[in-house]
């Protein structure tokens, strides 16, 4: 059990996982740097103000690869996390390298139009319906389609890659059974018969490129080609699917500020971002250790010490944010950190944020008058220590 010093509030309980943000507020009163044990049992630090929250972020004293400090890797789970997002430099350069090509500034916007189709073809499937599941029916086939299409591997597949996704996230919570690592081994399995597929026949997709691709001299190993692929599939379609999801619940929340971006639909990106501050889709980093002993912010962490940023907190910090609580789509830009900070910030966040745009302008013109279904309150929350969405969003679109 995880308490506050002054025994006020508990953390990663249903009541959290519903919200989070008056726990958050307390931490950060009285100790924004706090020694807590994990769901999965791992004792570590939780930072939930903005200033440590970045430092952190930035400190490459707190590195990724678990097995600089713990030795080889563990298990069959240890493939995923052969990829830039687990890796410090040198290799983080060389592995988001290869990656990156896909998600240049002229590549994104290219998509634009493709994007708006896919998201056009969804919402006429809806047209005759008068309540669709929005998660079901719209916020998940939509990016899991554009990253299927930027891979190449087949659309039609996406039920088994969110299955896989949801098994491997949703993990984190603690509650790891014989169906994760079932599902971890079938979706080993898949993507070792589509490289094989892709070896024999490469097109002009980016796992052909990065399976034949050299980045200063050196290629992908075999388990690095796994990670990669395998982030990409899930981080880029999970991040967009929580995002769309929670703008939506925020604006049917705040009809005030859905009103106001209906008459005024240039503020779309400044929406998508007071979103992504507000109710971020990541709710926590992936997880770092100290790799020296070192004091921070007057606590002493020792090497191997697990350390953890929770991002929403830090994007309630009214030390950094004015009205933190307030959900404001006319905000100015603002510095959170939902798709992190430093040389690990999110590679797709651009893809994001387009597919997030796209998504919202167009569901709000097609479905002027949705409401939810239900009461919000009976929303369930996914658990884990990664993502922050519902699980559904049922809406009335009559």
């Amino acid at each position: 059990m995880n308490t506050f010093n002054s025994g006020e509030a508990e953390l990663f309980t249903e009541k959290f996982i519903q919200n989070p943000y008056p726990t958050y507020a307390k931490l950060r009163e009285t100790d924004p740097v706090h020694q807590v044990r994990f769901p999965d049992g791992q004792k570590g630090w939780l930072i939930t103000d903005y200033e440590d929250a970045a430092a952190v972020l930035k400190d490459q004293r707190f590195i990724k690869d678990y097995s600089k400090l713990f030795g080889g890797t563990m298990d069959q789970m240890s493939v995923f996390t052969q990829n830039m997002l687990f890796s410090d430099p040198p290799d983080h350069k060389r592995l988001r390298g290869l990656a990156q090509k896909a998600f240049t500034p002229k590549m994104i916007s290219g998509m634009r139009n493709r994007i708006q189709e896919i998201a056009d073809d969804l919402l006429k499937e809806m047209e005759n319906k008068k309540t669709v599941n929005l998660i079901d029916d719209f916020a998940f086939p939509l990016p899991i389609s554009v990253i299927c299409e930027i891979l190449g591997v087949p659309v039609e597949d996406r039920d088994k890659f969110r299955l896989w996704s949801n098994s491997l996230i949703e993990g984190t919570s603690g509650e790891i059974g014989v169906s994760v690592y079932e599902h971890m081994t079938q979706f080993i399995q898949y993507l070792g018969e589509w490289f094989a597929k892709v070896h024999e026949q490469p097109g002009d997709d980016l796992i052909s490129n990065l399976i034949i691709a050299e980045e200063e001299g050196d290629r992908l190993t075999q388990k690095e080609l796994y990670g990669v692929v395998s982030l990409l599939i899930i981080a880029g379609h999970e991040t967009t699917v929580n995002l769309i999801g929670n703008t939506v619940l925020a604006l049917l929340a705040h009809p005030e500020q859905q009103q106001k971006l209906r008459e005024q639909p240039e503020l779309i990106a400044q929406a998508i971002e007071e979103s992504l501050r507000y109710n971020g889709p990541v709710e926590f980093s992936t997880s770092r250790w100290a790799s020296e002993d070192m004091e921070f912010q007057g606590k002493q962490f020792q090497r191997g010490d697990l350390v953890v940023v929770s991002l929403n907190a830090a994007n309630h910090d009214p030390e950094k944010f004015n009205d933190p609580e307030v959900f404001d789509i006319t905000r100015e830009k603002s510095p959170h950190l939902a798709f992190g900070m430093g040389i690990h910030f999110c590679l797709g966040a651009p893809l994001a944020r387009l597919e997030g745009e796209i998504a919202i302008s167009s569901l709000l013109e097609r479905f002027p008058k949705m409401k939810l279904a239900v009461d919000e309150s009976e929303l369930a929350w996914r658990p884990g220590m990664i993502v922050r969405g519902v699980k559904e969003i049922p809406l009335i679109i009559e």
